[in-house]
């Protein structure tokens, strides 16, 4: 027993020091203490703070052209919604990557030679990407959707489901810089009638795996739905245009546990969410609202009030959208949500609900009360204005590092016929940020935060990224029969920055559902590590958190899945701020 008890304990010497030796060769290409090192597309004194946005997408290589449908006119609702995209880093060299999903025209075959795909980029580390969609296998085709990213086997690589209209793609990753279509063989195909939204990797049993809930949107048949004008809501302001949702069939949300070996089992009738009906649902974003530990899921849905789906602990949900304040806008009204994003806009440490709708119409603020209720707070925000815009992806970002998340949002409209027809709106339109000025207001910047902003494009997903490890949080954006946007913040910036990486080991390995509080100067900031969100994109699952004028932290407490609280705290000689560090589960001290 002692000779086992020793070899059992060098074997855990080794694994540690394997981990350490793998956190620090991810982690050493993080800029050093005062980020003052050379940069792609540098910041400079010319343009003014706290944001202006430079599109660096041609010269980056991100050059793929966005497909989905008819370029000049849209006839059916399947050529409108556009795709995501996600950040994510698939080859686990430190630098994160963008798979930027892809659509395709109305007839058009699967197998058609030199039909669109999705595509993947490569990080170089030096300011460009390459394609390398071939290379990894990825070059399928077909209506694709939304993304998101988590690892679902636990074996350390990031896995990529794709939805479709048609049947969904579960892209397992090999590890060797090649991935594997497994959607059939893991039981998350779907049965290809359903059209698929948003989706999210989320551990809502809390059993160390990674559960998928996948959002759907309308029932869509080509040989049955009207054409535009034919029927009443199949025209918008006097205009023809194309018809829906309205008026169309739903279809149900997805939700799917993950039973190991590789293979999910559909729960969505025994968990309770099919009881919830009749929207037409996009984005995706989970959240722990009421703060009890258990994942709880928040869905936009078009022309329908939004979901709330509460975790109930015992692997059911309620959806409590309307008793908790949250599926309605403030005159008690559904709206036609697209995207949504989670963040703590006042510092309280709860987190808030932003979501984003059609023109006509204001986007929607939900301040979270802390008693399981939300208050809406658009117009008390200061955000109840900008209705000529229709927008769809939206993040929570700190775009200059002074300690409060602002607001980006990206914007198109639907009907290409507003152009023609001048019906108050563009097809085209500009990105909107609200920079958070910290008294619970925000203030617009949007005509003064650089061309990447003020270019009008019809954008659809949206996804955030420290791209180059500097502490500049960039955007990539999917426009519509266009080539995607890399927004990079050059304004001049001396604020500081931590960015935190999360290792389960009882828990999920990529730490989705972890919340982060971050103890630094006095402060304290709260996030939470989630796949997909905005619309129908993922982000990067490692947290940024900007610190203002704090050179040091002090300490970053987590709440994991699993149910552990533990602190891990940073003696002078280690708590330098303007770096990524990494926290493991079951290294820190018990809280």
């Amino acid at each position: 027993m002692r000779e086992g008890g020793k070899l059992c304990g060098t074997l855990l010497l080794l694994v540690f020091c394997s981990m350490a030796c793998a956190v620090a060769q991810r982690t050493a290409t993080a800029a050093p203490s005062g980020h003052r090192a050379r940069q792609p597309y540098p910041p400079g004194d010319a343009h003014p703070e706290p944001a202006w946005f430079a599109d660096v997408a041609p010269e980056a290589g991100l050059k793929m052209l966005n497909v989905n449908g008819g370029v000049d006119s849209k006839k059916y609702i399947i050529e409108t919604t556009g795709s995501g995209v996600a950040v994510f880093d698939y080859d686990r060299d430190g630098w994160p990557d963008i798979f930027v999903v892809n659509g395709q025209k109305l007839g058009e075959d699967t197998d058609t030679p030199g039909a669109p795909t999705s595509h993947l980029y490569h990080n170089n580390h030096d300011g460009t990407f390459t394609d390398v969609t071939k290379q990894a296998g990825l070059t399928g085709s077909g209506w694709g959707q939304g993304v998101c990213v988590g690892d679902y086997d636990n074996d350390g690589y990031d896995d990529l489901y794709v939805t479709y209209y048609g049947k969904n793609r579960l892209y397992h990753n090999e590890r060797n810089g090649t991935f594997k279509d497994v959607s059939q063989k893991s039981g998350v195909a779907g049965d290809g009638k359903d059209w698929g939204t948003g989706c999210a990797f989320v551990d809502y049993d809390r059993d160390g795996k990674l559960d998928l809930i996948v959002a759907n949107y309308v029932k869509f048949d080509l040989a049955t739905i009207p054409k535009p004008g034919e029927g009443v809501m199949c025209i918008w302001k006097g205009t023809p245009v194309m018809c829906g949702p309205r008026g169309l069939p739903h279809s149900p949300n997805i939700l799917y546990h993950n039973i190991g070996n590789g293979k999910f089992a559909d729960v969505s009738q025994s968990s309770g969410i099919l009881k919830t009906d009749g929207h037409y649902c996009f984005s995706i974003s989970t959240l722990d609202y009421n703060n009890d530990g258990w994942p709880d899921v928040y869905i936009a849905c078009d022309s329908t009030p939004s979901i709330l789906y509460r975790n109930n602990k015992d692997g059911t949900f309620t959806d409590v959208a309307a008793d908790a304040g949250v599926a309605y806008n403030e005159d008690g009204r559904e709206q036609a949500g697209m995207g949504s994003t989670i963040g703590d806009y006042t510092g309280d440490g709860l987190e808030d609900i932003f979501k984003t709708n059609f023109s006509d119409d204001t986007s929607s603020l939900y301040k979270n009360d802390g008693d399981g209720t939300f208050t809406p707070s658009i117009d008390a925000a200061g955000l109840g204005f900008n209705t000529q815009y229709l927008g769809w992806g939206t993040m929570f970002a700190d775009f200059d590092n002074d300690g409060r998340p602002d607001i980006l949002i990206v914007n198109g409209h639907v009907y290409p016929e507003v152009d023609t027809a001048h019906l108050g709106s563009t097809y085209k339109e500009p990105r909107l940020l609200y920079w958070n000025a910290g008294n619970g207001t925000f203030k617009d910047l949007s005509k003064q935060c650089g061309p990447g902003c003020t270019t009008p494009a019809s954008s659809r997903g949206l996804a955030v990224a420290d791209f180059w490890n500097d502490g500049r949080v960039s955007a990539v954006v999917n426009n519509m029969s266009s080539h995607p946007m890399l927004l990079v913040n050059q304004a001049a910036n001396k604020n500081h920055w931590l960015g935190v990486i999360t290792r389960g080991t009882k828990s999920n390995r990529d730490g989705i559902g972890a919340q982060v509080t971050l103890v630094a100067c006095g402060q304290r900031w709260m996030q939470e590590v989630r796949s997909g969100s905005s619309y129908l994109s993922n982000n990067d699952m490692r947290l940024h958190f900007g610190l203002g004028n704090c050179s040091h932290i002090d300490s970053v407490a987590v709440r994991w899945p699993s149910g552990l609280n533990e602190t891990f705290r940073y003696p002078a000689a280690q708590s330098s701020a303007d770096r990524f560090l990494t926290v493991v589960e079951g290294s820190g001290a018990p809280k």
